[in-house]
C-alpha cells in the first residue's frame, strides 16, 4: 500500500506563482496540492475545513503579510511552513524572522524570471515539501532533471591517515540543515567567548550566509562570520559556509585555514556537510570534534564516518530536539557518532572535550 501523499496548501498572491507551483509539486506522486489561496484570509477560511501537511507562504502580500499569518498559524496550530519570497537583502533578514517565528525552510522566489527559476529548482522545491512534512513544529509565541547523488570524492579524495602529529590547535565541524538555523543559534549563544575555533555548513541558499552570520554575531560572545577562501581558523570564531559553495579545512605547518571551492552539489547540497567532515578527518585528524544537527537527508554521515576513523570525537543531535532527524539518524546508524547528546547540552560538549584538550597539552 502506498503511504499518504504530503497535501500542501499555497498561499501567494500571484497566480502565475500559484499555478506553477502546484504544477511542479503534483508532478510528484508523493504530493498532491490540496489548495491554493490568494492570501492568508482566504487560506485561514480552508483552514477551517481541512488541514495541511505542509503550507508554502509568500511573506510580502496584501491584506495581511506572510509573517503576521506565520505567527498566527505557530501560536495556534503549528504546521510546517515553507517560506517562498523574493530574495533582497531586507528579505533576508525577513527569512530569520520567519525561523525564529517557526518556519522549518526557505526558498529564494527571485523577482525576475520567476517562472524559470522556480522550474529549475523544482527538484529542490519537492525535497523541501517531504522534509518539512516530517518536521517537528512546536507553538512559538515569540516574535531541473534529478541530479546524481554525488559523494565527497567529487571534491577532494578520500582521506588517508596522515603523518602530521595533531598540534595544539582544536577545530569543530558541525553540520545541520533543516532546522538548523534556530539550533546553531541556542548553540553559539551559550558558548562563553573563550571558545575553539568552529567550521559550520549550514544548508541554505546563496545571498543568505551572510546574513545569518551578521545576525549570529550580533547574538553571540563569539565572533560570526561567513566563510572567506584562504583565511586563517582562529580561536572564538565561528565560520559560516558561504551558501551555494564548498568550505574545506586546510592546513599549512601547525596552522588551520579555510578554503573554499566550487564544485557538483556532493550528497545533493552545496555546501556539503561531508566535503567538510572529510577535509576535517585529513587534516585535524584527533583535533577535531565532529557534530551533526538536525536536518533532512544523509549529508555529513559518510564524512563525519571518516572522521571518527581517522581519531576525531563525534556527535550527534539527539531525535527529541531535532526538527528533522534525518541527518542524526543516518551518522548514527553507519557507526559514525562517539555519544548521541539533545541541542542544549552541545554546548558543553563542545567546551568539555575543548578544556580536555587544553589540560593534555598543559600537561
Amino acid at each position: 500500500m502506498a503511504p499518504p501523499k504530503v497535501r500542501v496548501l499555497i498561499v501567494d498572491d500571484s497566480a502565475s506563482v500559484r499555478q506553477i507551483l502546484t504544477a511542479i509539486l503534483n508532478d510528484d506522486p508523493g504530493i498532491e496540492v490540496m489548495a491554493a489561496a490568494s492570501d492568508p484570509f482566504v487560506a485561514a477560511k480552508r483552514l477551517q475545513d481541512e488541514l495541511p501537511d505542509v503550507i508554502i507562504l509568500d511573506i510580502e502580500m496584501p491584506r495581511m503579510d506572510g509573517m503576521t499569518f506565520l505567527r498566527k498559524i505557530m501560536a495556534q496550530r503549528p504546521i510546517p511552513v515553507i517560506i517562498c519570497s523574493t530574495m533582497t537583502e531586507q528579505g533576508s533578514n525577513l527569512m530569520f524572522e520567519a525561523f525564529e517565528a517557526g518556519a522549518v525552510d526557505i526558498l529564494p522566489k527571485p523577482r525576475v524570471d520567476t517562472r524559470q527559476a522556480l522550474l529549475e529548482s523544482s527538484e529542490r522545491l519537492r525535497d523541501a515539501v517531504k522534509s518539512a512534512a516530517k518536521a517537528r513544529v512546536r507553538p512559538r509565541n515569540k516574535p531541473r532533471l534529478i541530479e546524481k547523488k554525488l559523494t565527497a570524492d567529487a571534491i577532494m579524495p578520500p582521506p588517508v591517515q596522515s603523518r602530521m602529529r595533531p598540534g595544539g590547535e582544536r577545530i569543530v565541524c558541525i553540520g545541520a540543515s533543516t532546522g538548523g538555523t534556530e539550533a546553531l543559534r541556542d548553540v553559539l549563544e551559550a558558548l562563553p567567548a573563550q571558545s575553539p575555533g568552529i567550521l559550520i555548513v549550514q544548508h541554505m541558499p546563496q545571498g543568505f550566509t551572510a546574513a545569518f552570520a551578521r545576525r549570529l554575531d550580533g547574538l553571540c560572545r563569539i565572533t560570526v562570520t561567513e566563510a572567506e577562501d584562504g583565511e586563517p581558523v582562529l580561536p572564538n570564531h565561528a565560520y559560516i559556509a558561504p551558501g551555494s559553495r564548498h568550505m574545506l579545512l586546510q592546513r599549512r605547518g601547525s596552522r588551520f585555514y579555510i578554503a573554499i571551492k566550487d564544485g557538483p552539489p556532493v550528497s545533493r547540497h552545496r555546501p556539503s556537510a561531508d566535503v567538510l567532515f572529510r577535509s576535517a578527518a585529513q587534516y585535524a585528524g584527533p583535533s577535531a570534534l565532529g557534530i551533526i544537527m538536525t536536518g533532512m537527508g544523509d549529508d555529513g554521515a559518510k564524512g563525519l564516518l571518516e572522521m571518527r576513523k581517522l581519531g576525531a570525537t563525534t556527535r550527534a543531535q539527539d531525535e527529541d530536539s531535532c526538527v528533522v532527524f534525518g541527518m542524526p539518524k543516518e551518522a548514527i546508524a553507519c557507526g559514525a557518532v562517539d555519544k548521541v547528546v539533545p541541542l542544549s547540552q552541545i554546548p558543553r560538549e563542545i567546551m568539555m572535550w575543548h578544556n580536555a584538550g587544553s589540560e593534555a597539552i598543559v600537561g
